[in-house]
């Protein structure tokens, strides 16, 4: 079934809401992923970790933009799986 949701609508409202005194902090992007996030696995926690990636490596994800981390995250997750194999 395919979803009837204008996403193009539903975020231009949402970047012309302003943070009020009762939720300073009022970001509209939290609030989609929170709604996208309905019905999908939990996620599962992170660790914070120290970890030495090669300088052009890391400079290549972060060339690809935001959520650089959760890319590298996907890649060794997909290592792991497919070493599993």
């Amino acid at each position: 079934m395919k979803s009837k949701t204008d996403w193009g609508r539903l975020m231009d409202g949402a970047s012309k809401a302003a943070p009020s005194d009762e939720h300073p902090e009022f970001d509209p992007s939290h609030v989609v992923k929170a709604i996208v996030r309905r019905g999908l696995k939990p996620v599962p926690n992170k660790e914070l970790i120290s970890l030495r990636i090669d300088q052009d490596v890391i400079e290549w994800f972060r060339a690809q933009g935001p959520g650089y981390q959760t890319r590298i995250n996907s890649v060794l997750r997909a290592f792991r799986d497919a070493s599993a194999a």
